[in-house]
């Protein structure tokens, strides 16, 4: 997963493949100068960092850690705007239709990234659940480990891991003199899993999991010298720089951590605002504009749930039936195992019939995995894991099995189609396949596209017939009721100057969430502003294009070849899946 530094810079990974050869004796063809700049900031992106080069199947810097040094940041500032000195410096119109996507792709990178490097986000490098502390611990999940030298570089990254910190605290106390930091009501929920984090057996830490088994190609001799330094590493390196930084957030950073909660209030903070909601919902909007999409969509879901609720047996108010659903027994699982079991359940039923909904279905696997122990406290009801490239896993759908009574079966249906099939996993995986394509396209990310797509997936099962009883048609619609508060709440928190405590009231009297998800999720869109943005606005978006390809095309839609074109590009922002699918509908029309 991507601390939140690489979330921002990972409107990052730009990049591109190297230009073709040409036919012996032919002569060559002068060098694509799209290509070239796409490779040369691609090379300079894996230098800079290496977690992202190991995830990308790239080895040459598996034995470091990033720099998070702010003359580091500043020298990659001055870099991305020569490299867009260079991008307009190119006639798009000279480009061949492929490569007037790559420079769309290209220039949307860049733009956001140059837009937002100013704020110097790298100065609260951390969210309410994810961060530096959280990466480093799976920077080995599923990456190929086949000789003797891939576990020597895994522990010069042990070794690292101290000084790696050290720079993000010097960063953090950077935002404690500013006044750009964290606000303080979300602080315990981080200090919780940093307590988490907190191992005194070598052999139970993540870090030591890749030593636990060893390739053939690795002797014997070997495997007893690497434990043994595995062991000094995480005991004498890892484990202390955790301490450390446990007792730096507990207390230093902690006492200096504001006390308002709005974006709006951070140095800059309403123009820092305005440029996360442009790039979280990859269109031209303002935060009011935003705030009022989600006021009509609100009401427009609350009729909805009402006619839910009307054909249950329940008599009583809409608060009421809330707290039904959050306190009687029937709706919650009575073991992690029967949770997960139910999840796997469900995905298995959805894998059989997507052939109907697709034309084009993905080979990489998944599987379901429970949120990781340390993590899970102030965890999210579920995550989608990708796999890394070149690795020994597949991708990972995982279910959050903490606290049991808050995680509702009736919403596990829609979870799924989010999280799993044909949400995030189907999208990823296809993009993994794409060909002939700048490798940073392979994991681009346009936050309003992907969580837009799991959004719609949810709604894609109405047609599935994947919502059995009214209580999970209930909890399908509680869902995007949840993301439909989110543009209320997150506008109102950043813009508005609403407080914590009217954030919670107004989540939890709109959806069926519990309180603990009404926690994890307000504390979430507090500290990372403006991200909870993308999954209604994209949504609706896609919606939208759906509607309009039927009304065009009329008894010639079809919704396998719609998806197609939804997902055939990979993670595009939605101006260019707008163009997309008027492309796909003038093809449809000639045929």
């Amino acid at each position: 997963m991507k601390t939140v530094q690489r979330l921002l810079g990972a409107l990052v990974l730009a990049a591109s493949s190297c230009v073709s050869g040409t036919r012996a004796g032919a002569p060559a063809a002068p060098p694509n100068p799209l290509q070239v700049l796409m490779a040369d900031e691609w090379a300079a992106r894996l230098r800079d960092d290496p977690l992202l080069a190991t995830q990308s199947d790239v080895h040459e810097y598996d034995h470091l850690l990033p720099s998070a040094t702010r003359a580091t940041y500043e020298r990659q500032f001055e870099r991305d705007r020569r490299f867009q000195d260079r991008l307009t410096q190119m006639d798009r119109a000279l480009l061949s239709a492929r490569d007037q996507v790559n420079y769309d792709l290209f220039a949307f990178v860049l733009h956001h990234r140059l837009a937002l490097a100013p704020f110097r986000t790298y100065r609260i490098p951390v969210t309410s659940d994810e961060g530096f502390h959280v990466e480093v611990m799976r920077m080995a999940a599923g990456v190929a480990m086949n000789q003797t030298r891939d576990y020597e570089n895994y522990l010069a990254r042990l070794h690292a891991i101290p000084s790696y910190f050290d720079e993000q605290i010097v960063n953090m106390r950077q935002g404690m003199a500013d006044g750009f930091t964290l606000p303080a009501a979300v602080l315990p929920g981080i200090i919780a899993v940093l307590t988490g984090q907190q191992y005194t057996a070598v052999e139970k830490t993540p870090f030591f999991e890749p030593f636990q088994r060893f390739p053939v190609a690795v002797a014997a001799p070997d495997r007893e010298r690497l434990r043994d330094l595995a062991k000094r590493a995480i005991e004498n390196d890892v484990i202390p720089a955790y301490r450390k930084l446990l007792a730096f957030v507990a207390n230093e950073y902690r006492a200096k951590a504001r006390a308002t909660v709005g974006a709006s209030t951070l140095p800059d903070g309403p123009t820092y605002y305005e440029a996360l909601v442009k790039y979280f919902t990859n269109l031209d909007v303002t935060p009011e504009h935003v705030h009022h999409v989600g006021v009509d969509e609100v009401a427009r879901i609350r009729v909805e749930m009402d006619a839910v609720i009307r054909q249950t047996d329940f008599h009583g108010t809409f608060a009421e039936f809330l707290e039904h659903l959050r306190t009687d027994p029937q709706f919650y699982a009575k073991s992690p195992a029967e949770l997960l079991e139910k999840a796997s359940t469900i995905a298995k039923e959805i894998d059989g019939i997507l052939p109907t909904y697709f034309g084009k279905l993905p080979r990489e696997p998944y599987s379901i995995q429970p949120v990781p122990d340390e993590l899970a406290p102030n965890y999210t009801g579920g995550r989608y894991v990708p796999a890394p490239r070149g690795g020994t896993k597949g991708g990972e759908y995982w279910v959050n099995t903490y606290a049991l009574e808050k995680r509702p079966l009736y919403a596990l249906t829609a979870l799924t189609l989010h999280e799993a099939v044909p949400g995030h996993h189907l999208q990823a995986a296809l993009a993994h396949e794409l060909t002939d394509v700048p490798p940073f396209r392979l994991d681009f990310y346009p936050h309003a596209f992907g969580e837009g797509w799991g959004l719609y997936a949810e709604k894609l099962g109405v047609e599935m017939n994947l919502y059995k009883t009214p209580y999970d048609h209930f909890g399908r619609l509680s869902y995007e009721m949840w993301r439909a508060c989110r543009l209320v709440v997150d506008t109102g928190l950043h813009v508005q100057g609403w407080s914590r405590e009217r954030a919670l009231e107004y989540l939890a009297s709109h959806t069926a969430l519990s309180t603990q998800e009404v926690r994890t999720e307000i504390d979430r869109y507090i500290a990372w502003p403006g991200q909870a943005l993308a999954y209604k606005m994209g949504e609706l978006k896609i919606v939208e294009l759906r509607g309009k390809a039927k009304r065009l095309l009329g008894g010639r839609f079809d919704i396998r070849a719609f998806h197609d074109a939804v997902l055939g590009q990979g993670g595009v922002p939605l101006p260019i899946l707008e163009r997309q699918i008027d492309a796909y509908i003038a093809a449809a029309v000639q045929h």
